[in-house]
């Protein structure tokens, strides 16, 4: 998986349980792409400090993630989601191509 994207998903299932703190430089330079520097600046602290945050940050997330697993069972549940959608186009069956969309969409 993209790296972006593995960030992304673990920001978005576990983000809440970082600090205040790490919750705002984590959005500041992964998710809305500002510079260590700008981030640093901003803070007032330094471009290390912002640099080992993210670090402790990308580690605590990756360890919920091998505890929990929901990052995991969330892209299972959508790949075969995705598959009950495929099967049903090839039966016709408009109903259980609705819902399979309707699910994909709460995901």
């Amino acid at each position: 998986m993209e790296k972006f994207v593995e960030q992304t998903l673990l920001y978005d299932f576990y983000g809440e349980l970082l600090t205040e703190r790490q919750q705002q430089v984590y959005e500041s330079v992964v998710l809305e792409d500002y510079s260590l520097s700008e981030v640093a600046e901003d803070l007032g602290i330094s471009r290390q400090g912002v640099h080992d945050m993210i670090k402790r940050c990308n580690h605590t997330l990756e360890e919920y993630e091998s505890r929990l697993h929901l990052v995991e069972k969330f892209l299972c549940i959508r790949k075969q989601v995705q598959k009950i959608k495929e099967l049903a186009v090839g039966y016709n069956a408009g109903e259980i191509t609705e819902i399979s969309n309707k699910i994909l969409e709460e995901l």
